[in-house]
């Protein structure tokens, strides 16, 4: 059991924030270098960002036009069809003429109707991309005030989202906030509120870094999903307790038959009625077909209501699903992700994709539920429900138990593609050493360099961190206003970001995999009567009992002047 203590009650005085750092923090504009490369050569990320918006801007625009005239063009065409009509009551003697040229014109009109359809998709693409471009440079700069979501609220309790602002306004939440997907969402959350083991950390670390460069694959993800928009987690909830389920119209052998029997003896015997042979002979078998949809139509409609409640935000991980697919990796990680959504395996010969617009066609089948006046005797007839249903399970058991896999497999890869964001937008950022923890490397925590992720690279202050090896205190003092807290918190949000397998803001960082535990944020509660005492007495209990508790991981705790409130002695 390794612990490090580290508590950086207080920061030293070469750690000062100087006043733009105070303007960044209230959401204004840091100072922008127009310059194409960095000081440190590398290609600065905010004039890409600038060129692929007016890129993708100009595209746009372009559509619009094209646009613009196939309106016109349409209106031209509605006016010839009223000329047409008022010309064929006029001239009766060109009323043949008329009537081929009508057709002609309304043929063009629906196919302009189609090009105009596919014209508009091109031009909302192109702006959505422009807005990917725009709002990544705004995260480059920390123009946190041109974000207006800022993320799923903390957890109650937890050891250190609140103090870190892992979540809320000028948050690490927003700085990564790319992912384009509910699974991808959920999946960063998590990652941002725990560390994985040092060997997923160092996947994900070579993920990130081949993902980095791949900036048209990253900005079309997120563009799609940005088009698909967003998805309640409970459609997709239902939908995937559907497909685990087992399938209970499958087994029923006879009632399946009855399916296939009823109807057609039904089209017989209507056929014979129809020909004066047997009369009325069609009742027979449309009172059991009547009897059969009237028992099970309710339990059928229940299975209907949970695939289509989830298909509908299914339906809008389609194309992600597709662009994932058809990429090109050479990470390991990315690859098995890949491969997960290709179906090449024997057990799989359908690709997701594919298999996913079968579910879809199933689906808009079995919501003819919803018009009665074509359901009830379509049903009745031919017991549509149960021939629908049982497609519907049999892509179950071909596909159900690779449901959850597939949306994982775009999480994950949503997530690490947001880490990759923030690599690109930072390319002198390092990617932290994880250590693998061995008993005979004592556990330490050096960083060169080491600035707040969540200040603009042009004012962040950096400064070396060294701690270890375990039991170590490190203590740094300082005046107010000397920039104490910002060290506290940059040691913090870094750690975080090496634990979710993203780079930090330093030049070099090492470390383990830390649990980590902060008493920087204390508020007293007036709803539950607690003090501003007794709740930082409780936050220092937490820390204490983690350090009892510590197993084979070292923690990490950041505590920012421990009860300030009390007076000196008996602090």
């Amino acid at each position: 059991m390794w612990t490090i203590l580290s508590t950086c009650f207080l920061a030293g005085p070469r750690n000062r924030v100087p006043p733009e750092v105070e303007q960044v923090q209230k959401g204004k504009d840091s100072p922008e270098a127009p310059a194409a490369m960095g000081p440190d050569g590398l290609t600065d990320p905010r004039a890409v960002y600038a060129q692929r918006e007016a890129e993708a801007s100009k595209s746009a625009d372009r559509w619009r036009a094209r646009f613009d005239a196939v309106a016109r063009l349409r209106m031209g065409v509605t006016l010839a069809l009223a000329a047409a009509a008022i010309a064929y009551l006029a001239a009766p003697a060109a009323q043949m003429f008329l009537i081929a040229a009508s057709v002609v014109l309304i043929v063009g009109f629906t196919l302009l109707v189609v090009r105009h359809a596919r014209i508009r998709r091109k031009e909302i693409w192109y702006r959505e991309l422009a807005e990917v471009a725009l709002e990544a440079r705004h995260r480059r700069l920390r123009r946190w005030g041109e974000f207006t979501d800022p993320g799923p609220e903390p957890p109650p309790d937890h050891p250190y989202a609140d103090d870190l602002d892992v979540f809320g306004h000028a948050s690490l939440h927003v700085l990564l906030g790319t992912t384009s997907t509910r699974p991808g969402s959920d999946m960063l959350t998590g990652w941002l509120l725990a560390p994985a083991p040092p060997e997923i950390l160092k996947g994900r670390q070579n993920a990130v870094r081949e993902l980095a460069p791949a900036i048209e694959f990253r900005d079309e993800l997120q563009a799609m999903g940005r088009i698909a928009g967003p998805v309640d987690p409970e459609q997709l909830r239902f939908l995937l307790e559907w497909a685990e389920s087992p399938t209970w119209l499958l087994p029923k052998q006879g009632l399946r038959w009855l399916a296939i029997v009823l109807p057609l003896l039904l089209i017989a015997t209507a056929m014979l009625h129809i020909y004066a042979v047997v009369p009325y002979l069609w009742i027979v078998p449309l009172v059991p077909a009547i009897g059969v949809a009237r028992r099970y139509t309710q339990r059928i409609h229940d299975d209907f209501s949970r695939t289509s409640s989830g298909e509908s935000g299914l339906r809008r991980y389609h194309t992600l699903v597709a662009h994932i697919a058809h990429g090109r990796f050479e990470d390991p990680l990315l690859g098995e992700l890949r491969k997960s959504l290709i179906g090449s395996g024997e057990a799989e010969p359908e690709a997701p994709a594919e298999a996913l617009k079968r579910l879809f066609r199933l689906v808009d089948l079995s919501n003819v539920r919803y018009n009665a006046q074509i359901h009830i005797p379509l049903n009745y007839l031919t017991l549509w429900d149960v021939h629908v249903l049982v497609r519907l399970e049999r892509w179950k058991k071909q596909h159900g138990h690779a449901l959850r896999g597939w949306m994982n497999a775009l999480g994950r890869t949503d997530a690490l593609s947001a880490l990759a964001g923030l690599a690109h937008a930072h390319p002198d950022w390092a990617f932290p050493e994880i250590a693998d923890g061995q008993p005979d490397d004592p556990p330490r925590l050096e960083a060169k360099g080491l600035g707040h992720p969540l200040l603009a690279p042009e004012v962040a202050v950096r400064n070396d961190v060294d701690l270890g090896p375990p039991g170590s205190l490190l203590l740094v003092t300082g005046s107010n206003m000397s920039g104490k807290s910002t060290l506290l918190r940059a040691i913090g949000a870094n750690v975080v970001l090496a634990g979710a397998g993203g780079p930090v803001c330093a030049e070099a960082m090492a470390l383990p995999v830390a649990d980590l535990r902060t008493s920087m944020r204390i508020r007293d509660s007036l709803e539950e009567g607690i003090s501003y005492f007794m709740a930082e007495l409780g936050r220092l209990k937490a820390v204490c009992d983690a350090a009892s508790e510590a197993n084979e991981r070292p923690v990490l705790y950041l505590l920012d002047e421990i009860l300030q409130g009390t007076n000196t002695a008996e602090r």
